[in-house]
């Protein structure tokens, strides 16, 4: 299970949106098969659907063939 609040903290060079949008298609890519939002993102570039950005950018992404 991907949480944002874990991908936030793992990854404190990050200082945008856009570049958890990144990690969060990373995750999915990796293999996570579930994203939990428990915190929202802090960043100023943040959008009001947030939630559905994410997500979108989640399932969208092509989990690797095994």
């Amino acid at each position: 299970m991907a949480r944002i609040s874990e991908l936030i903290i793992m990854n404190p060079e990050m200082n945008s949106f856009a570049e958890l949008e990144k990690k969060v298609v990373q995750a999915a890519r990796d293999g996570e098969i579930h994203l939990y939002m428990d915190i929202k993102p802090e960043y100023p570039d943040t959008p009001n659907k947030w939630e559905h950005r994410l997500e979108q950018a989640f399932y969208a992404a092509e989990s690797p063939r095994r």
